[in-house]
């Protein structure tokens, strides 16, 4: 029997009732592939998307972190951007293959039993990830754009597997550290435009997602005051972490994050987080004086509902 067209088919079905249809995809799901019997399934329940099984090889976490902290050596040398006998020709014309081969590599090896190799590799990447933005270590006038790597989505892989591995108050203490250490308001792109970029969000979102209780909440925001008191002046022989202009792009920076924790706490036993932000060292720059008549104007909107909106005398 000739195969049928789309119209034939159609007027051959035509007759059938629900009954029949269902026996006959039935049919079709019990006896096909298993290609089949996922398209089929994707069909049922689109919002589950098709399942895939993973065909991909294994990998040692510690081969997959040693060649981590090769690239990154390499690339931070200038070893991809200049003749360096360590990096052939044709691998400093590859690197974005390289790149993503290693953040794959990487993932998966967030999955052994062992996730600390792979969790560190990750992180290597994505502060190399940061780096380029603002340093030419490959020939690409936007290394994460053409990389095709999605620093968030990146993010959120690594700290739902610490937090599901190693349990809740390593996670805060990490996504706080790094949080500070990755966050950006504009994304991770150098243009903030493109493919990549249209699929960033912000960490504070991604962060924001993985505290489902009040008690999570003041913890990671513990962390935060913690790591905001490692990184001020003072508290550091990194003397570029001193500057001002440093100060004020870390605020800029974390500005959704910092009024994220001004809504949860402002009205809380806790408010006393956000007298420690509105005045931290760490922060600074214009950022930092909207935080704080944001701050002043929120308490003022508190005390006025407290008194049934009178003013006082």
């Amino acid at each position: 029997m000739n195969r049928m067209n789309r119209e034939q088919f159609f007027v051959a079905m035509a007759p059938l009732g629900d009954d029949q249809l269902r026996k006959v995809l039935w049919n079709l799901y019990w006896r096909g592939t298993a290609a089949v019997r996922e398209r089929i399934e994707a069909e049922i329940d689109p919002a589950a998307g098709p399942r895939t099984r993973d065909t991909r090889p294994a990998v040692h976490p510690q081969t997959v972190l040693a060649e981590v902290r090769e690239f990154v050596s390499l690339a931070r040398s200038g070893a991809y951007m200049a003749g360096d006998r360590r990096v052939h020709r044709t691998e400093r014309s590859r690197w974005r293959l390289t790149f993503r081969r290693l953040f794959a590599a990487s993932r998966q090896a967030l999955h052994a039993q062992d996730i600390a190799p792979g969790a560190t590799a990750l992180a290597s990447l994505i502060d190399l990830a940061c780096e380029v933005r603002d340093y030419d270590y490959f020939h690409s006038d936007d290394p994460v754009e053409a990389a095709k790597i999605v620093i968030s989505d990146e993010v959120a892989l690594l700290w739902g597997r610490i937090r599901d591995h190693e349990g809740f108050p390593v996670f805060a203490e990490t996504a706080a550290t790094q949080l500070v250490r990755w966050e950006s308001r504009y994304g991770w792109t150098r243009r903030g435009f493109g493919a990549v970029s249209q699929k960033e969000i912000p960490l504070a979102d991604v962060l924001t997602g993985m505290l489902t209780v009040a008690d999570a909440w003041t913890t990671v925001a513990t962390c935060y005051l913690d790591t905001l008191d490692r990184v001020a002046p003072g508290a550091t022989t990194n003397s570029r972490s001193t500057t001002r202009r440093v100060r004020e792009q870390r605020t800029e920076a974390l500005t959704a994050w910092n009024l994220l924790l001004l809504d949860r706490f402002v009205d809380t036993e806790e408010a006393g987080f956000l007298d420690r932000l509105a005045s931290h060292p760490a922060l600074g720059g214009p950022e930092l004086a909207g935080f704080q008549a944001h701050l002043a104007h929120r308490r003022g909107d508190l005390a006025r509902a407290r008194t049934g909106g009178s003013e006082a005398p």
